[in-house]
C-alpha cells in the first residue's frame, strides 16, 4: 500500500507501530490462555469419558438380563422409563469468552409398576441415568471447547496479522518515508549551497 511521503505520515505509522506493538503482547497472552484451557478442558472430557465407560462396564452384570428387555412391548421398553426434563446450564468468562458450565441435570418422573417390570430395572435405570449425566457433561464440555477454538482461530489470525503484516508493514513505511525526507533534506542542502555559490559570484 502507497503511503504519503510526508513528516505527517511518518508520525502517523510511528503512533500505529507504537499500537500494534503494545497490543501484541496482550493477544499473544489471550492466545496462550486459551490453548492453556482447551487442554484442560480436554483432558477433562476424557477423564468424564473414562468414567462414563467404566459406568457403562459396570453394567456388564446386567447385559444378560438387558436381553429380557426385547420381551417388554416396545411401549414398556426400559428406555421410555428414562427421559431427560432439562439440563440447566451457567455462564462463565473463560478468557474473555462466554462459555456453558454444567449445572445440573433433572428427569421425568416418569412411574412404572413394579409388577409389570423385573427387580433389576430400578438399579439399571439408575445406572443409566448416571451414565447420562456424564452424556450432559461431555457435551457442555464440547461446546466450550467449541467456541474457546472459535476464539483462539480469531486470536491467532490477529497475532499472525500484526506479527507478519502490520508490524513489518509499519516499520517498513517508517524506512521509506525516512529514507525520502533524508534524501529530500540532503537536495535542499545542495540547492541552498549551490543557491550561496551563485549569489557569491554574483557578489
Amino acid at each position: 500500500m502507497a503511503v504519503k511521503l510526508t513528516k505527517n505520515e511518518q508520525k502517523k505509522q510511528k503512533d500505529q507501530l507504537k499500537q500494534f506493538q503494545r497490543y501484541l503482547p496482550t493477544l499473544q497472552l489471550k492466545k496462550s490462555q486459551l490453548q492453556s484451557v482447551i487442554r484442560e478442558v480436554l483432558a477433562e472430557m476424557e477423564e468424564l469419558r473414562r468414567k462414563q465407560d467404566e459406568a457403562i462396564k459396570g453394567l456388564d452384570s446386567w447385559i444378560a438380563v438387558y436381553g429380557e428387555n426385547a420381551l417388554f412391548s416396545p411401549e414398556k421398553s426400559i428406555d421410555t422409563l428414562i427421559k431427560v426434563k432439562e439440563v440447566k446450564k451457567t455462564y462463565s468468562n473463560v478468557a474473555g469468552v462466554t462459555v456453558p458450565v454444567f449445572d445440573s441435570l433433572s428427569f421425568e418422573d416418569i412411574r412404572y409398576s413394579l409388577d409389570e417390570y423385573p427387580l433389576w430395572v430400578d438399579g439399571a435405570i439408575f445406572s443409566l441415568c448416571d451414565i447420562a449425566k456424564y452424556d450432559a457433561l461431555i457435551s457442555t464440555l464440547k461446546e466450550e471447547v467449541r467456541l474457546l477454538e472459535n476464539e483462539l482461530r480469531v486470536t491467532s489470525q490477529r497475532v499472525n496479522l500484526f506479527e507478519k503484516v502490520k508490524i513489518p508493514e509499519a516499520k517498513e513505511n517508517i524506512r521509506v518515508i525516512g529514507i525520502y525526507l533524508q534524501d529530500q533534506q540532503t537536495q535542499a542542502v545542495v540547492r541552498g549551497k549551490i543557491a550561496k555559490r551563485k549569489l557569491t559570484k554574483v557578489g
